[in-house]
């Protein structure tokens, strides 16, 4: 036997005995052989439906324990509503094991997503949120900064009601809600400073006249607040015309110019 006859011989041989391995892992043939045949899911799901997670993974699964791309599986897991993290991995000899981290709500963001409480935005859709969760809104990259605000406004304003929201503009002036209406307008600078100052004062304005409500503050101001009431009614969200003129609280003198 030449040269030439013995190469051909060896690759012949190698050839036999690759190809099936290559066929078994790149999902040729074998998946009957070494089907997948359990869906095992870690993880204390409230909220992910695991009808949409098999139906997600089934799919993927059937190209047999040696050929299944995990990979594949993760990304396809990952976008089932309220999933926030998947880890996929298969066991000998027929088990992919998915480790699912759901979202857990934290509050509502602009239109239509939701901020998680690990500080990631994700889509609402038709999911059906708690009650009660606070309305934020601003860029993205400025979460941290929105969360951060609102942490500072809720411990300063519990005492008069607590905070409904907070938002951030496209201009960067920040304006917080609280739950009776009020609207806390401080402007670009210093917002915790302002709304330091202000939280203070708060709760002796509303004991001055109980018959009226604040409905808006306006803590743009350098050396003052412009504030402007309504009738302490809760079916009116308007002011009115005659109640809604800037006023100043006793301590503070003449608004100076507004930042």
């Amino acid at each position: 036997m030449n040269a030439v006859s013995r190469l051909l011989v060896w690759l012949l041989a190698l050839a036999l005995i690759a190809l099936p391995v290559a066929g078994v892992v790149q999902g040729w043939w074998g998946g009957a052989y070494w089907p997948l045949r359990t869906l095992r899911v870690d993880g204390a799901l409230q909220r992910v439906d695991r009808a949409q997670l098999r139906a997600a993974v089934l799919p993927l699964a059937r190209r047999g324990f040696f050929a299944v791309d995990l990979a594949a599986i993760q990304g396809a897991v990952g976008k089932v509503a309220w999933v926030e993290r998947a880890e996929v991995r298969k066991q000998w000899p027929d088990v992919i094991e998915v480790r699912i981290r759901e979202y857990r709500p934290y509050a509502h963001w602009g239109r239509g997503r939701v901020l998680s409480e690990r500080g990631h935005l994700f889509p609402a859709g038709t999911l059906r949120l708690p009650a009660g969760m606070p309305v934020f809104d601003g860029p993205d990259a400025r979460v941290p900064d929105v969360v951060r605000l609102y942490n500072q406004a809720s411990d300063q304003l519990a005492s008069v009601g607590g905070v409904h929201g907070v938002v951030l503009d496209r201009r960067g002036s920040w304006t917080i809600t609280l739950k009776d209406g009020t609207n806390l307008v401080l402007g670009r600078n210093d917002p915790e400073q302002r709304l330091s100052r202000f939280a203070a004062l708060l709760s002796q304005l509303q004991a001055q006249d109980p018959q009226r409500r604040l409905a808006r503050a306006d803590l743009r101001y350098t050396n003052g607040f412009a504030l402007t009431w309504v009738k302490a009614d809760p079916a009116v969200t308007r002011p009115s015309e005659t109640d809604a003129r800037p006023t100043l609280p006793s301590p503070i003198q003449t608004p100076g110019t507004r930042t």
